[in-house]
């Protein structure tokens, strides 16, 4: 298989902490960087924990980039409430040893698309879009260098999580999000629909424990955590795994399946702030701009992350 080269757009975030060792784990991918954005915690703490990601999986050597610390035309939201004070509670990290990158995350972007050959890099963005957005604001030659972009945002038949209509992501940044979908990129969107069938029961979070080594319990604990809000949240068996399905669709999108329909970002109601409005059944004459994905099949998803997460 082609070695598929990527960055990965990040506000950790627990199930953003098991999406970045995913991605390590798997000899398909080549991690160019991690560019951090405020979203579920504050810049400082989203960076913080990339870091301490990289250090556990022993990738030191995976360059970090501090982002945009706000979104760009709104007071940002974040979810402490869901992922701890840290972003990312569940497992005692130490600190990171290894240094934040002294470039900003949008510099890094630009100049990265700009040298490498057209058609090269996917981005995958698993928080708000605040960074990309600011990247091909600043630098519109950019946009038609992108691979793809491979999100988790949005919501159709799930409505939302943060509010009753859009989900936490996209809400955060409705302005960057209408950018970016607007764009023109070839664009695959991993929405609620999707995740909220990748559950970590019980079972699945006993076969991460399992696995024996500091990633494996790591990720036990991390997962473990989100459950504590989210099974009681939505009244499921476990909590879904929302950013791991990104990586997951890179490495086995047959695991996966969607439509390629027209999908619009709500940037004027406050009612519906944020909303992405899919339309999955084709009633307007919008043309399609993304693959937005619909179902999963969950116990080969959580097998594949099983297996791969050993590795480290």
């Amino acid at each position: 298989m082609e070695t598929q080269q990527i960055i990965i757009d990040t506000d950790p975030g627990q199930d953003d902490a098991v999406a970045i060792l995913l991605a390590l784990a798997s000899p398909e991918l080549q991690v160019l960087g991690l560019t951090c954005v405020a979203g579920n915690v504050a810049l400082n703490l989203t960076t913080l924990n990339a870091r301490k990601i990289c250090e556990l999986a022993g990738r030191a050597d995976i360059p970090v980039y501090g982002g945009c610390d706000r979104p760009m035309g709104r007071a940002l939201i974040t979810a402490e409430h869901v992922h701890g004070h840290s972003g990312m509670d569940g497992p005692d990290l130490p600190l990171p040893d290894m240094p934040l990158q002294p470039v900003h995350a949008v510099g890094f972007l630009i100049d990265t698309l700009r040298s490498a050959p057209p058609k090269t890099i996917t981005l995958c963005p698993l928080g708000p879009l605040t960074n990309i957005a600011t990247a091909f604001a600043r630098a519109p030659d950019i946009v038609t260098r992108v691979r793809q972009i491979v999100l988790m945002g949005g919501s159709h038949f799930k409505a939302g999580n943060v509010t009753p209509a859009a989900e936490f992501n996209i809400h955060v940044d409705p302005d960057a999000a209408a950018m970016v979908f607007a764009s023109g990129v070839a664009l695959t969107v991993v929405p609620l629909d999707v995740t909220h069938k990748a559950l970590v029961t019980p079972a699945r979070n006993a076969a991460f424990n399992a696995i024996g080594t500091a990633v494996g319990r790591a990720v036990a604990q991390l997962t473990a955590f989100a459950d504590r809000y989210d099974s009681t949240k939505y009244g499921a068996p476990g909590a879904p795994l929302h950013d791991p399905c990104v990586i997951a669709w890179l490495l086995a999108p047959h695991l996966f399946s969607g439509r390629q329909i027209n999908v619009e970002i709500e940037t004027s109601s406050e009612l519906t702030m944020g909303m992405t409005v899919a339309d999955w059944w084709g009633v307007t004459d919008r043309s399609a701009n993304a693959l937005f994905l619909g179902d999963v099949d969950a116990e080969a998803l959580f097998n594949l992350m099983t297996e791969r997460l050993a590795r480290l």
